[in-house]
């Protein structure tokens, strides 16, 4: 099965090391920069595809942008965002996530939300959910790398194939 790894803010603000933000996670599983360099460089050397959210990108950016000595980590993430783009491997194009950002997809995001606001989920989180689930219906086995664990709790469960039976 293929596999999709979805990268969360907490998670690339630590492989970028952006100031104030060098780690993440709770107390008995902190994430920094050595650990999601590991953990990446593991998965791409396995096949591992990697997703960049659009809610990472702009939340990402705000850290950055408030922090000091921002234009190395600025750098970064636009040398990433244009790999998502181009679809670079190991990054999975952009493009795959319009499906979430269209009128129909967004009222339901909107719709559901409220109920997920007061669990502590911020909107962005709801977008990344989603944008597992969608890979996740596509029958790839998806994780959500962050340091978050409301978030990681939202992870897909992986969708067996079907055994196929045949006629001998």
């Amino acid at each position: 099965m293929r596999e999709i790894l979805v990268i969360d803010t907490s998670i690339l603000c630590v492989w970028l090391g952006v100031p104030g933000k060098e780690s993440c996670g709770a107390s008995d599983d902190i994430w920094d920069k050595a650990r999601v360099n590991r953990v990446l460089d593991k998965e791409e050397k396995q096949g591992t595809k990697f997703v960049l959210p659009l809610a990472v990108i702009i939340e990402t950016g705000n850290h950055i942008a408030q922090s000091q000595n921002s234009w190395e980590c600025a750098r970064a993430l636009c040398d990433i965002v244009l790999k998502s783009i181009d679809s670079a491997s190991p990054w999975i194009a952009f493009s795959q996530q319009d499906a979430l950002w269209n009128p129909e997809n967004l009222r339901r995001l909107a719709n559901e939300w409220p109920k997920y606001a007061v669990s502590g989920l911020s909107f962005g989180d709801m977008t990344i959910k989603a944008i597992a689930e969608l890979y996740a219906e596509a029958r790839f086995k998806v994780r959500i790398l962050t340091g978050d664990e409301g978030l990681k709790a939202f992870e897909p469960v992986a969708i067996e194939p079907i055994p196929r039976r045949y006629k001998v």
